[in-house]
């Protein structure tokens, strides 16, 4: 996997950056190596100033999750998690969500899971760092 400075060099070479393309080129490098699913759960929190209820755990991710992982197969998860938290009722449906999907799931948290983020990451079969 590549550091930050080569992702960003990656999309600089792009005459138009397709950020979700290379999203989703570096999941898959991720799903190969590893052979088990792997999704992505992040906000842009640091980046911008923006209300909470933008960038925080809601409702509304529940869906989205669910979205994300339909049409999965197998019974393990990585899931990579960037974010300020948010509603702990929400992280505590998304967890049973999961855990109704997934026989073993890994948190992969790359920066920060604060507040119901780390809520989703505890609990995880494994947490990495």
């Amino acid at each position: 996997m590549p550091v930050w400075s080569e992702v960003l060099a990656e999309l600089a070479r792009q005459q138009t950056p397709n950020y979700d393309e290379v999203r989703r080129e570096y999941l898959y490098e991720l799903y190969r190596h590893t052979n088990r699913n792997a999704i992505l759960y992040c906000s842009g929190w640091l980046q911008k100033e923006s209300p909470a209820i933008l960038v925080s755990i809601g409702d509304e991710d529940i869906q989205a999750l669910m979205e994300v992982t339909h049409g999965l197969e197998g019974t393990t998860l990585d899931l990579i998690l960037h974010s300020p938290g948010g509603s702990p009722e929400a992280a505590e449906a998304i967890v049973s969500y999961l855990r109704s999907r997934f026989s073993y799931i890994r948190v992969i948290v790359p920066q920060l899971a604060m507040s119901a983020a780390t809520m989703i990451a505890c609990a995880a079969d494994e947490i990495v760092l």
